[in-house]
């Protein structure tokens, strides 16, 4: 079995951690750096995440996911967002290629110009569907760095965006995608994983 098979299946959504075990900004920052390597349309890099410590802004967060109570114990909540607006910043990610020689002014010009003209055909729905669609390819990519790492998460969809945009001062163009607790699991009383479908059962070939 290799490295990476071995990682996808000891990594597991933790229900529980270890409550008071405090998560390094070294270690965090650890982690981030291996996530922006992630993939992302366009090399947009649509996310951001905001990483909760202080205890009163980590109980508002607690309130407004519903008092689930993992985020009670987790070490640090983790809030990832997307960029709606992500695709204005297609000048400024290119700017590198352009300056190196990797493409000329036409090349730039042109890129600008069409991924631009994508996202707004696409309207404020589409904006938004690329904005989480691309934070989840990041968030999946950072529960495996953390995991590597030694550090235990697990991905929230139960919250009131409202209350976490006004809580974190969050712009407008940034849509909340989940909200993932980390720390160490508490394994004292261990379940076993969930069921999962054989694979004939969810992949189909050339047609559904």
């Amino acid at each position: 079995m290799s490295d990476l098979t071995s990682l996808i299946k000891s990594r597991r959504s933790a229900n529980l951690f270890i409550e008071g075990i405090e998560i390094p900004d070294k270690d965090l920052n650890e982690i981030f750096n291996e996530v922006k390597y992630a993939p992302s349309a366009f090399n947009l890099q649509h996310t951001h995440y905001v990483v909760v410590k202080d205890p009163d802004i980590k109980h508002q967060i607690y309130e407004a996911a519903h008092k689930q109570y993992k985020i009670h114990t987790a070490s640090a909540v983790i809030v990832v967002f997307g960029n709606k607006l992500a695709y204005e910043d297609i000048g400024r990610m290119n700017e590198g290629f352009l300056n190196l020689g990797v493409i000329d002014k036409l090349e730039f010009d042109m890129t600008v110009e069409s991924v631009t003209d994508f996202y707004e055909a696409g309207g404020d729905s589409f904006m938004r569907e690329e904005a989480i669609r691309n934070a989840s390819l990041s968030s999946m990519l950072l529960m495996m760095v953390a995991k590597d790492k030694g550090w235990d998460t697990c991905p929230m969809i139960g919250f009131d965006p409202e209350v976490l945009r006004k809580t974190l001062n969050v712009p407008n163009s940034y849509v909340p995608a989940m909200l993932i607790a980390i720390g160490k699991e508490d394994t004292r009383k261990p379940r076993p994983r969930g069921y999962r479908k054989p694979v004939l059962e969810f992949v189909s070939y050339n047609q559904f």
